[in-house]
């Protein structure tokens, strides 16, 4: 069978280029038994280019888990970054592969790698993108909720900037803060100023301030487009905001039954209405996760 030729491919825009090998080349192009053919007749697992990509970085890039499978078994650096310190579970969050995701978790990947000014978290790439299914595989395996990129801020940040509405409910149900700050910004300012009514009300439920100002004085509705449903949306949440209960989304009986706790606290000592309320979200988190 031919092997593809080495090819010199640039590097961003930086004016540097790669040698590229045919290792890289099949991984990238899916050619799964070029590639078996390739490790079987010796070639290194682990070449890198001078941006220090590898065959399993080309691999999920372009969401190939047969090849991704191949380089992992020959024993391919499983966490090993390119020189903007990317690693391969970024890129395979990225591409959006479930099973490349898996393939890399299975055999060891650090779903938290330190982040970097050039790279964002393998939960960020995937709330970029939208792929909300990587988004609750890389959560259920430890993911850090809350982050924090130089450019995004934290995943939900980004994911509702993007107005990717199942991403933020995936991350607010696993415990994101709701209210986190980038530079003064929430997420419901960015929600707002991309237009994503679904996002916005998923946000408000979930407890998002609308009165919350930036360093710019500005609430998220004033980053909504005049007389848009956005902007009507939260225009009704500002004079109507949701009960303690709506918040919580607990049923009534419960409701009812731990405002008599608070009343009976209140009677009995003189511990502040916050210490209180603090208690209550403290049961209604628990009832909303069971």
């Amino acid at each position: 069978m031919e092997v593809t030729a080495a090819r010199r491919s640039f590097l961003c825009d930086i004016g540097m280029w790669a040698d590229r090998t045919a290792l890289h080349e099949a991984a990238s192009q899916g050619r799964a038994l070029q590639l078996s053919q390739l490790l079987d007749s010796g070639a290194s697992v682990n070449t890198v280019t001078v941006d220090n990509m590898t065959a399993l970085h080309e691999a999920c890039i372009k969401g190939n888990p047969n090849c991704v499978r191949l380089l992992l078994t020959a024993g391919a650096q499983v966490d090993v970054r390119t020189v903007h310190g990317s690693t391969p579970l970024c890129y395979a969050c990225s591409s959006g592969s479930l099973e490349c995701v898996r393939l890399l978790l299975e055999h060891g990947a650090n779903v938290n790698p330190s982040l970097t000014a050039l790279t964002a978290s393998p939960l960020h790439e995937a709330c970029i993108q939208g792929h909300v299914d990587v988004v609750e595989l890389l959560i259920s395996r430890g993911a850090e909720l809350e982050a924090f990129d130089v450019h995004f801020g934290p995943p939900l940040h980004i994911a509702a900037a993007k107005g990717h509405c199942s991403c933020v409910r995936a991350l607010l149900q696993a415990g994101a803060r709701v209210n986190s700050v980038k530079f003064h910004e929430t997420a419901l300012h960015l929600a707002a100023g991309v237009g994503s009514v679904n996002t916005i009300e998923m946000l408000i439920e979930f407890g998002a301030d609308v009165f919350y100002t930036d360093n710019s004085g500005n609430r998220p509705r004033d980053y909504a487009e005049e007389g848009s449903e956005g902007n009507r949306c939260l225009a009704f949440y500002e004079s109507n905001p949701l009960s303690l209960q709506q918040i919580c989304r607990i049923d009534s009986d419960l409701f009812s039954a731990l405002e008599r706790v608070v009343l009976y606290l209140n009677s009995r000592c003189l511990q502040s209405y916050r210490t209180t309320f603090f208690s209550l979200m403290l049961f209604a988190k628990m009832k909303t996760k069971q």
